[in-house]
């Protein structure tokens, strides 16, 4: 670890609890801001597989108090303190989107004559901050993560704000850390909004990827934070919605086959009224809500995936997920993806005729030839659809819908 001789100082200590490691802040009266080598790291800190920062620094006290700042207001300061303080992000997003703080120096609307607390904490935090460099505000632990990663990661809106408006102004608020990540995909990993909000604000790239080839539209879909997809509708901020990540897989594709994964384990489970089967319910709307966002933001459910020249349809059917399937051949433009093949010259129709006694393949089946979906589609080994049903009498309902019958029933 290393050792620095301070003069005036208040030490800031935080715990990561997800990477089993302690770091020091401190912050002098020169503002240095110094890094101290990581301990204690267990052999998880090794493992290639990515983790998100969501449980990153526990006690990370940032507190006025901490840093010598004394908690007070003048007295004749109209200040106006809300219920719930939005540094925790349970204020109305639509608010702090329409009137965003200003940092201090900047001229307020003469209008606004009350003070919200984020407006409070936001000056506060600036008067901390006024002497940082930018050669300190960069500065990176071992794992690259720079102040703001750490503010966005325990959700520290006020300082993150103030760190992001200065890392703006230098030109390096999309630092990555060692997985290559920004403070922007650490805070959508995160599901804090309202600090994705602020991030996109001061410039922030929406479109960056990490090692692995996800934007943040790909977290936001892989963990179902439909809010903070919504912000980006907000934002205005011009999003790819159709990027590729190394899988080959756009935000809707990733979408699909997590609220899938969810439908499959809400299947296999012995006790439908159990605990676990409400949380799977409630993450099973957050998925639908994910989707119908990136389809208002225009994601397309006809984009093949790189790999095999899957569609949403194509994925849907793979697990005879009748709800989505509802949802995708509800849209406009149904009829001309509905008969689209893969790499392989499979359609949806294929797909779902497969199935080996799905008890939702039935009803998938009908649904797909209500919609135009041709039975005398043949693939790239020339079969059928009604060729790859299974046997067994649940195959022979498959049939008799394929030969037109009982497809209205």
């Amino acid at each position: 670890m290393w050792v620095c001789l301070l003069q005036e100082i208040t030490q800031v200590t935080f715990t990561c609890v997800q990477k089993k490691y302690t770091c020091n802040f401190n912050f002098c009266n020169s503002w240095e801001i110094i890094l101290f080598q990581k301990w204690n790291c267990s052999q998880e800190d090794n493992n290639t597989e990515h983790h998100f920062k969501s449980a990153k620094l526990d006690t990370f006290d940032l507190s006025p108090h901490m840093l010598g700042f004394q908690a007070t207001v003048a007295p004749h300061t109209p200040t106006y303190f809300p219920l719930v303080s939005p540094e925790n992000g349970h204020i109305t997003a639509q608010q702090q989107m329409q009137n965003p703080p200003a940092l201090q120096g900047q001229v307020a609307p003469a209008a606004e004559i009350k003070m919200t607390l984020f407006h409070w904490q936001i000056q506060q935090e600036a008067k901390r901050l006024e002497g940082v460099s930018p050669e300190q505000l960069n500065l990176q632990d071992t794992d690259g993560d720079t102040f703001l990663h750490i503010a966005v990661a325990q959700g520290r809106r006020a300082l993150a704000y103030v760190l992001a408006a200065k890392m703006a102004r230098c030109g390096s608020l999309d630092l990555k850390e060692h997985n290559g990540q920004t403070a922007l995909q650490i805070a959508a990993a995160t599901n804090q909004q309202l600090i994705v909000h602020d991030l996109l604000v001061h410039g922030a790239q929406i479109n960056t990827c990490d090692f692995w080839g996800r934007s943040p539209l790909h977290v936001c879909a892989e963990k179902g934070h439909f809010l903070s997809l919504q912000v980006r509708i907000c934002s205005n901020a011009s999003v790819d919605v159709e990027m590729f990540n190394y899988d080959g897989l756009t935000p809707l594709h990733v979408a699909v086959l997590s609220h899938s994964a969810v439908i499959k384990e809400l299947g296999c489970l012995e006790n439908p009224s159990s605990c676990v089967a409400t949380e799977l319910v409630r993450r099973r709307q957050m998925f639908v809500e994910c989707i119908k966002t990136l389809l208002l933001m225009g994601a397309s459910h006809g984009t093949r995936d790189l790999k095999s020249g899957r569609t949403c349809l194509h994925m849907v059917c793979e697990e005879a997920n009748v709800e989505l399937l509802q949802l995708f051949l509800d849209q406009p433009s149904s009829l001309s993806i509905v008969n689209v093949k893969t790499f392989s010259g499979n359609t949806a129709l294929h797909v779902v005729s497969s199935l080996q006694n799905h008890k939702r393949q039935v009803e998938a089946v009908k649904i797909l030839m209500r919609k135009g979906a041709d039975p005398g589609s043949r693939n790239s080994e020339n079969e059928l659809p009604s060729q790859l049903v299974p046997e067994g009498p649940v195959g022979e309902k498959v049939r008799q819908i394929l030969k037109g019958k009982y497809v209205h029933a």
